[in-house]
């Protein structure tokens, strides 16, 4: 008598059995305390809309706010701002993120321009700290901001991004409203009151804007104050 033959299970077989397996929410190795960008195609980006792009360093590299890169990133940066159709209307420097505010006619050009960029912020962290080899940790996040009061939001929150950073340490008071230097700050020409101007570049590192929401939208809820503390940004698109 020939023995009995094992049967193989089917994966839905295995899931029922075990409780394992299987599309599901959950399922799959955890994404951690830095989940990276999923490589699933972008969303499509309107014409007329600006966008909030988020860059992100990988750990133990030099701060972006250091003084050294700040000034070399304000360098590469005014020479590749503007070029057809995309430009950068806005920025920040964190410590290990870049924050952006820009302009695309579209979501190829949104990718073209964000190449250059993303590859002109590794250099500039390279050549400062005198290494070479991968800078960026992951994808850029992105999110097209389709309202005035999203792009009123998200200046304050790129623009002001440190003080939001500084407040959660307690190391920031509503009398202080000094602009950040590693930011476009200087060139924002939509403060609620008078501010002091760092000394700035004879030329821009960023490029005007040319929508109708971040050139004259936003205004409609308010002017940023300099001691404001902006709220946190919606989640970007991956």
């Amino acid at each position: 008598m020939s023995p009995l033959r094992p049967k193989q299970l089917t994966f839905l077989d295995y899931r029922k059995r075990t409780g394992h397996g299987g599309p599901r929410p959950g399922a799959g190795r955890p994404r951690g305390p830095r989940p990276r960008v999923l490589h699933r195609e972008r969303e499509a980006v309107p014409l007329d809309c600006p966008v909030h792009v988020t860059l992100r360093v990988r750990p133990n590299l030099i701060s972006l706010r250091d003084i050294r890169l700040v000034r070399e990133w304000r360098r590469s940066l005014a020479e590749a701002c503007e070029r057809g159709n995309f430009r950068v209307a806005h920025y920040s420097l964190q410590g290990d993120h870049a924050h952006l505010i820009v302009e695309a006619h579209g979501k190829f050009a949104l990718a073209c321009g964000m190449k250059s960029i993303a590859a002109r912020l590794a250099r500039a962290v390279n050549r400062t700290s005198g290494r070479s080899g991968r800078v960026l940790d992951s994808r850029y996040h992105h999110r097209s901001l389709r309202s005035p009061r999203e792009v009123r939001r998200a200046l304050a929150y790129v623009l002001l991004n440190a003080r939001r950073h500084l407040a959660k340490r307690r190391h920031v008071s509503q009398t202080d409203a000094k602009l950040d230097p590693a930011s476009s700050a200087r060139w924002f020409d939509g403060w609620r009151r008078e501010v002091e101007i760092p000394v700035a570049n004879l030329l821009p590192e960023v490029a005007r804007a040319r929508s109708w929401l971040l050139r004259v939208g936003w205004r409609r809820h308010g002017l940023v104050d300099p001691a404001e503390l902006p709220r946190e940004a919606a989640v970007a698109t991956m």
